[in-house]
């Protein structure tokens, strides 16, 4: 099965700033992976960290980069976390242009899909175990947050840590 809804990553834009600066005033601070951050998500590619790869950990605020190209005004509901990028843009191929499967898709991992307007304010969310299947899975649950005509955004995140994974927006 194929995916029906696109995962988005970070955009090179908003990459090439949080290389520099990132969403919370710091600079970037590469470092080679090993160890602990080895199979973290990687939101440049969508794909796990693997080891020896040059890469940073930045803070991102996705609402906010999505308000500014929008125009939204998502007041309180911005927030901002930790994400692992590649150090550089010559480090990263980008996602597969054509997937086979939602990112990070662990059976049994803890997803929480977040819904906004388009203002930028939540209006719902969803509890999502990956089951088995997971391509199927996400595939019910993004139908269900875009079966609300004001849904105009979906971010993923794990629950664990809470940390954005990737945004769905409403198809075209």
């Amino acid at each position: 099965m194929t995916t029906t809804y696109t995962a988005r990553p970070i955009p090179p834009a908003a990459l090439a700033e949080l290389r520099r600066t990132d969403d919370a005033g710091r600079p970037c601070v590469p470092f080679t992976a090993t160890g602990d951050p080895v199979g973290s998500p990687l939101r440049c590619c969508l794909r796990p960290l693997e080891e020896g790869e040059r890469v940073a950990l930045v803070s991102y605020a996705p609402l906010r980069r999505w308000a500014a190209e929008t125009g939204a005004e998502p007041g309180a509901y911005d927030e901002q976390g930790p994400v692992f990028i590649h150090a550089g843009a010559g480090d990263c191929a980008g996602p597969d242009p054509d997937p086979k499967a939602y990112p990070f898709d662990r059976p049994g991992a803890l997803r929480t899909l977040r819904r906004y307007d388009e203002r930028g304010w939540i209006v719902g969310g969803r509890l999502l175990e990956i089951p088995e299947e997971p391509t199927e899975g996400f595939g019910q649950a993004f139908a269900e947050a875009f079966a609300d005509p004001a849904v105009v955004l979906v971010h993923v995140r794990a629950v664990e840590y809470g940390c954005f994974h990737y945004e769905v927006r409403r198809p075209r």
